[in-house]
């Protein structure tokens, strides 16, 4: 597997992410915002977390407007795969890659801790490595982590079976406690909470390794 990682202004997250898809096997090739195209022969592109261009505006607006974005719809409409963690979430629902929108959170706090997830879905790519159902803790660090999507929008990403991951218990007010979404052909995710931050034993934890490991796998042997 051959794996992009986005560098923002702001981004603060993108080494991590990097490392992660590493030690999962991926050749990681790093990607400037002024880029505007990727490297040849790409199956993944990584948003990484932070605040891009300084979460002016809305978080993520601007960098849904900079020079590699073009080619991250391109790469995305192509069926390549996309990570968008945290603020690159964020990123992916201003570029219409993702349905929804993440707003201030309840209590207009900045959580930053463990968080227990619950695995909404083990069909894509991203979630293969673990069973529906199984309750894994990834940290979160966030202020804009509220998911929000309609009724219709939200009865169509269950019926469709595209909730990744879910809080368990609910912290910062998502509609039906949504941590992460699919895109319809299930080649794009979107989670607010960090797994590049607990796929290793130094870090704390080793819940998240198995979304990169399973990614690997997945992407190689497709």
């Amino acid at each position: 597997m051959k794996a992009a990682v986005v560098t923002f202004p702001g981004s603060n997250c993108d080494r991590d992410l990097a490392v992660a898809l590493e030690q999962a096997g991926a050749e990681v090739v790093r990607v400037w915002h002024k880029d505007s195209q990727l490297p040849d022969g790409i199956d993944l592109v990584g948003v990484p977390g932070g605040f891009s261009y300084g979460d002016y505006l809305r978080c993520g607006a601007i960098a849904a407007h900079s020079p590699i974005a073009d080619a991250l719809r391109a790469h995305a409409a192509r069926g390549g795969y996309v990570l968008g963690i945290c603020n690159g979430f964020q990123v992916l629902t201003e570029l219409g890659l993702l349905p929804g929108a993440l707003m201030r959170n309840t209590g207009l706090t900045f959580l930053c801790k463990p968080s227990v997830l619950t695995v909404g879905t083990a069909d894509s790519a991203f979630t293969g490595g673990y069973a529906k159902g199984q309750r894994i803790s990834i940290p979160v660090a966030h202020h804009d982590g509220n998911y929000q999507i309609g009724t219709e929008g939200l009865a169509q990403l269950r019926d469709q079976d595209r909730i990744a991951f879910t809080y368990a218990p609910a912290i910062n007010g998502s509609v039906g406690d949504i941590a992460g979404v699919l895109s319809e052909n299930r080649r794009v995710l979107g989670m607010m909470p960090h797994p590049e931050r607990a796929a290793d034993p130094v870090t704390g934890g080793t819940d998240g390794a198995a979304l990169f490991t399973g990614l690997a796998t997945a992407l190689t042997h497709a």
